[in-house]
């Protein structure tokens, strides 16, 4: 992990705020538009990159992997993958090392498509930790459910789904593709829209260290966040 944490705390160029509409954001009826197609790239960059790895960045289960051979315990492994992901967002410059390569969305700043991405990878160790096969349709919709927290039971819940058993990922498993794709789409606009509104998460408070030690402390509460969830929705047999 060395060489890796060295590249994240290089001095990192400030990403300017773009201006979102939050009435732009849902797609056209013939879904053409082009914050639609924005939020799918999101969506895709938080999944492969994020889940299966990108250039410096490891993939979910080859991180689990490493640390549960250091520490030899599934669910001290877990705690450890949730405490290293909530290092490096607190880390200066983290998108500045891992931006270039991972970063493949436009109109969504690097910061925030690193953040989801780590924080996607932080959630999909924990399910690989507890045996869950990450390159499963259903298993990634957790994954991207459990970066909204709470809300993303209340999301699971619209499409007759819930959360938080092995009966529940048994459900969502015979739910139809179609339908894990459009759940997929709604977390892709709630995360798109998270830094665009005045909800707590803004993007000047979002990204690390802008701000001295409030923006840092909001990517940490919610990497917490991210991990507690992923523990409750992926949950040991």
């Amino acid at each position: 992990m060395s060489t890796n944490q060295n590249s994240l705390t290089a001095t990192r160029t400030p990403v300017a705020e773009p201006t979102i509409d939050p009435a732009e954001l849902e797609p056209t009826a013939d879904g053409t538009s082009d914050q639609g197609a924005t939020v799918q790239r999101l969506v895709d960059a938080i999944l492969s990159r994020g889940v299966e790895g990108f250039g410096p960045l490891k993939s979910a289960e080859a991180f689990a992997e490493e640390h549960l051979a250091q520490h030899g315990d599934v669910e001290k492994a877990i705690d450890r993958v949730i405490a290293t992901h909530t290092r490096l967002v607190a880390a200066s410059g983290f998108a500045t090392g891992l931006g270039g390569p991972i970063t493949m969305v436009v109109g969504i700043p690097t910061d925030v498509t690193v953040f989801y991405a780590l924080s996607a990878r932080c959630v999909a160790a924990v399910a690989h930790l507890r045996g869950y096969d990450t390159a499963s349709d259903e298993v990634r919709s957790v994954v991207l459910l459990s970066l909204l927290g709470a809300g993303g039971a209340g999301l699971a819940a619209d499409f007759g789904a819930t959360l938080g058993t092995k009966a529940a990922m048994a459900a969502l498993k015979k739910l139809p593709g179609k339908t894990l794709i459009e759940i997929n789409k709604k977390v892709g606009f709630r995360l798109f829209t998270k830094f665009g509104t005045k909800g707590l998460v803004n993007l000047s408070k979002w990204v690390p260290v802008v701000g001295g030690g409030v923006g840092a402390g909001v990517n940490v509460a919610a990497m917490r966040t991210a991990g507690r969830y992923a523990k409750s929705n992926f949950p040991a047999s």
